[in-house]
């Protein structure tokens, strides 16, 4: 994904025009938005993130940077104006940091551990200047300086500010005043002599003359061909040239002193891997230092690696199965010279200086070739030190079948002690395709020390923080309005032409008294009125001196222009829609009250739209978030249990099992008077607060009914009476005056008592219906709480047996409930709760052979 970062002068000078009758200001504006639909006919434009920046101080001169959009972009490009000084030696170090602001959290710079061609972020700055001289605060400068103290963290790990995957392109805005006679020169565009271009040769890039439309035009179409995905490397001969015999075109070559193809400052083409679109790599080029790992700092290096060639021609050296990565050269006089001598298959190899520990040319990392048709030169890049590391890999997986003996693992050893420890990385991945990822051990170092990686990591975490504050700084800049110019309407008037000339003409002879001076008018040629207070409200019913007299002037052209209630909602077509900016401006809301209910989204145009992303829904499409009142018909019997049918039924907010502070009993059958007696019968407690069930219900006749007894964890949970004697519960009615826990009435009414009748006693089938209906009501609210806690991440399984512990009904209707948790649970792959649920239910069934009623899980 490149970067186009454009560098616009916004100088004085760039409002001189052109003979065109445009400014040079205009003529940038109008070359970047060309630039820019050129470039959108290229498929792989898709990727391009375009930057802004002028000569104003940071951070207003960054106009638009990493956040912004391409209609930012626009914006910014057409509001440009030009009033200042030329300070490109500023400006080009901000559009620098600027982009290398990710390059420390990103790594790909990767410091110490050598140079991954693979690891890049092509961008191109394009300058648009006229090409004066160079003014700042301090006076007119001759030569470009960029200043040397930076913001930036791990600026000093680099000796130049810019790296080798950023290239500078300037076009120099040349166009006279006026037309001129003398025709354009033909051939190319040359370079400009401005105090620019060499520090567009110094990146790698160059700087054009433009001294007409058609020029600029020509300009535009060679920087779209500049746009390549690549790295800047400086390539410098070694050694001797090559033998008289073989050097192509004759004596004119051989002339004594450094030609021309000796020191080339060019590109190496890294291309996109067509299937993912990202380039891949496995070697990479040597640092120019052997790492100490009791050093406390890094050495920095120079923004392009120095790779230095011998003409000495070499065997090319390609095994099966060990990787390699291949680059092509950009053309330069090198790679003319080396097509010239039509050696396809000979090679000349590459170092860095100082890369080895005990050499200072350092050991070969890879060979410069011509490809076969000659058509192009490619750099090879190997293995550090591939001619002695590719035979033993060769005879590894020929002679040895992958399985090395003692001599060979000697002489591995031995050539891991001459390579650079950084490279234990590629190679081991390099093993690992070959098919033998043992050979290295794990603890292998890198060559780096403890203080240089914790200073990497603290470099890494100071630049994000500038990264996000740079980011804030830019998207918050306050954008200076201009005030209301004050124009002089009445003109230059002469003299003669004023009523009161004749007055004027005595005064002046000293017949009559002078007359008073008037207003020059010229004095506040400039005069400007302060811009109005757009976020100052009318205020109305105020005394009028408690405004203070700053505010005046607001206050009056706010009752002027109507600023009422109707004003308010005047706003354009344009912005109706945009309804996240006034939610952005609204005050921040109250925390919910119950956090379980599912929360509305403020939908524009349809408020009322649930937020379906917190809901669970279960097997049968049921909300299980939290209670919600499910719309009946009016005429249901489900409405009509409560106090004479008339109002509806009021959903119970919690199952009696799980309601802190009551005790659950099931229903009785009363004795022979109206009211229940205290209850005497059997009570089943648990002292350690776990709760017991019952599996069924004995009734006899005479007796009072004894059932399943519940024991919440938590004090006051007992049925028994207190030590007082006080038997009254917690709603304040004696139980003997109370309904029955389980019933409708009780449940939804609160404790009121219904209207006194004649006593009946139920019938054991009316019983075992009402008990039915409680144990469905109650089983389906486990089955609600179950599921959720399923659904939740993590292995705390406790809560989840707890409930099971609670259901009620037969043992069959038990196993069944048992058997859709443990589906449920394998919904959501959870292998170890599926296991502890089988287990429980083998022990369930090895209860029920030994046992003829189960009295509790």
């Amino acid at each position: 994904m490149p970067v186009l970062l454009f560098l616009i002068d916004t100088s004085a000078s760039m409002n001189q025009r052109t003979h065109l009758g445009t400014t040079y200001l205009d003529i940038a504006k109008g070359a970047v938005e060309t630039f820019m639909k050129l470039r959108g006919r290229d498929p792989a434009s898709r990727g391009d993130r375009y930057m802004l920046i002028n000569f104003e101080d940071v951070p207003l001169g960054i106009k638009a940077g990493w956040k912004e959009s391409h209609a930012t972009f626009m914006t910014e490009l057409r509001n440009l104006q030009a009033a200042g000084l030329t300070t490109i030696g500023q400006s080009l170090r901000t559009a620098f940091d600027l982009l290398n602001l990710n390059r420390l959290v990103s790594g790909i710079d990767n410091y110490g551990q050598g140079r991954n061609p693979f690891f890049l972020e092509p961008s191109i700055i394009v300058a648009i200047t006229d090409g004066n001289k160079l003014t700042s605060s301090g006076g007119v400068q001759d030569e470009l300086h960029l200043p040397l103290t930076t913001p930036l963290p791990g600026s000093e790990l680099t000796k130049e500010p810019f790296r080798w995957d950023q290239r500078l392109f300037s076009l120099v805005l040349r166009i006279p005043g006026h037309a001129t006679v003398e025709p354009e020169p033909l051939g190319g565009v040359p370079p400009d002599d401005s105090a620019i271009t060499p520090m567009c040769e110094v990146t790698g890039g160059r700087s054009y003359s433009v001294f007409s439309q058609r020029m600029l035009n020509q300009c535009l179409e060679s920087l779209l061909q500049k746009i390549q995905s690549g790295v800047v490397i400086n390539f410098e001969k070694t050694g001797p040239d090559p033998p008289p015999g073989e050097v192509p075109g004759g004596p004119d070559i051989l002339k004594p002193g450094p030609q021309s193809w000796h020191c080339c400052h060019k590109l190496i083409y890294v291309r996109p891997n067509p299937k993912t679109g990202v380039p891949i790599g496995h070697w990479p080029i040597p640092e120019g230092f052997w790492p100490d790992t009791n050093s406390p700092t890094l050495p920095p290096r120079s923004a392009h690696p120095h790779v230095r060639f011998s003409c000495l021609d070499s065997e090319p050296m390609v095994i099966d199965k060990v990787p390699f990565d291949k680059y092509e050269l950009e053309p330069s006089p090198l790679t003319q010279y080396i097509l010239e001598r039509k050696s396809p298959h000979t090679c000349w190899q590459v170092f860095v200086s100082n890369s080895a520990k005990y050499s200072d040319l350092g050991q070969p990392f890879g060979y410069l070739k011509a490809s076969t048709a000659l058509n192009c030169v490619n750099l090879f890049v190997m293995p550090y030190n591939y001619p002695v590391v590719l035979p033993l890999l060769d005879d590894l997986i020929r002679v040895h079948k992958f399985k090395p003996t003692i001599k060979w693992r000697q002489s591995f050893e031995n050539y891991l002690k001459t390579m650079p420890p950084y490279y234990i990385g590629s190679l081991r991945k390099a093993l690992r395709i070959m098919g033998a990822p043992n050979l290295l051990a794990d603890n292998m170092e890198y060559g780096l020390s403890y203080s240089v990686v914790s200073y990497l990591k603290k470099l890494s975490q100071q630049t994000k923080i500038e990264y996000e504050r740079l980011i804030a700084s830019v998207a918050k800049k306050v954008v200076t309005e201009g005030g209301i110019k004050v124009r002089d309407r009445g003109g230059d008037i002469s003299l003669a032409q004023r009523r009161d000339f004749t007055q004027l003409l005595a005064s002046i002879t000293g017949e009559t008294a002078a007359l008073p001076l008037e207003l020059n008018s010229k004095e506040f040629s400039g005069f400007q009125l302060a811009p109005l207070n757009k976020s100052l409200k009318p205020q109305g019913f105020r005394n009028a001196y408690d405004i203070p007299r700053m505010h005046l002037l607001d206050h009056t052209t706010c009752l002027l222009r109507g600023q009422d209630t109707d004003q308010l909602h005047s706003v354009p077509i344009a912005q109706m829609g945009n309804y996240q900016d006034f939610l952005k401006a609204l005050p921040q809301p109250l925390r919910d009250a119950d956090p379980e209910q599912p929360k509305r989204l403020h939908t524009f145009g349809n408020p009322f739209k649930l937020d379906k992303k917190g809901m669970m829904i279960d097997e049968a499409d049921e909300f299980v978030t939290g209670p919600q009142n499910k719309g009946k018909r009016p005429g249901s019997d489900s409405n009509m249990h409560g106090i004479g049918g008339g109002g509806p039924k009021r959903r119970r907010c919690m199952s009696p099992l799980l309601r802190p502070g009551r005790a659950y009993s099931p229903p009785v059958s009363p004795a022979a008077s109206p009211f229940r007696p205290p209850l005497t019968g059997k009570t089943l407690t648990h002292t350690n607060s776990v709760p017991l069930l019952s599996t069924g219900i004995t009734v006899q006749p005479g007796e009072i009914l004894s059932g399943p007894l519940l024991d919440v964890p938590g004090p006051g949970n007992r049925v028994e009476d207190d030590a007082d004697g006080d038997t009254e519960e917690e709603n304040g009615l004696p139980r003997e005056l109370e309904l029955s826990e389980g019933s409708e009435d009780g449940g939804e009414t609160g404790g009121v008592v219904e209207e006194q009748r004649p006593a009946r006693y139920p019938s054991p089938g009316e019983l075992k219906k009402v008990m039915n209906s409680e144990s469905l009501e109650v089983n389906t609210e486990l089955r609600a709480l179950i599921t959720k806690e399923i659904r939740k991440p993590g292995r705390h399984y406790e809560k989840i047996f707890y409930f099971l512990k609670q259901i009620q009904g037969s043992f069959d209707t038990r196993l069944i409930f048992l058997q859709n948790i443990i589906k449920e649970a394998a919904r959501f792959k959870k292998r170890v709760l599926i296991e502890q649920l089988e287990n429980f239910l083998e022990e369930i069934h090895n209860r029920a052979n030994n046992m003829n009623h189960l009295d509790g899980f």
